[in-house]
């Protein structure tokens, strides 16, 4: 194995890993919350989604997608970071937006990526990916 490839091989070790570690940390968090607020925002209108990822989200210099998981009342009840792209772009792959809530078990799921750019208008990608996720 060359010195470029036994690298790559730790890069790639390390990318796992650090997503390992991400995952636990969202649900140490998630199993640590206090009793939901019955006046939480309602995080089934765009507004809701709006009120609780935009704070976070918009500060962000690179493209994210995120997939909140819902209970049956709408309730979250995990946040996943997808994919993390650059200040452009990222790709979306349904299957891997849709296995968190396959390995949750939960029946809903609402899908909410930034523009860097602070253009908030859809470009072709945004639909196509759109598009494919609603096919799956």
């Amino acid at each position: 194995m060359t010195a470029t490839a036994h690298t790559e091989a730790l890069l790639e070790a390390l990318r796992r890993n650090l997503h390992v570690l991400g995952e636990l940390a969202v649900r140490y968090q998630v199993e640590t919350l206090p009793e939901r607020d019955p006046d939480a925002p309602d995080i089934s209108s765009p507004e809701g989604v709006e009120r609780l990822l935009g704070p976070e989200m918009e500060t962000l210099a690179q493209e994210q997608v995120r997939v909140l998981l819902l209970d049956r009342r709408n309730r979250v009840v995990g946040q996943r970071v997808i994919y993390q792209g650059n200040a452009y772009s990222s790709v979306i792959r349904p299957a891997e937006v849709l296995r968190p809530a396959v390995l949750e078990g939960v029946p809903h799921i609402i899908v909410a990526h930034n523009h860097p750019s602070g253009d908030p208008s859809p470009r072709p990608q945004d639909i196509r990916g759109t598009t494919e996720l609603a096919r799956a």
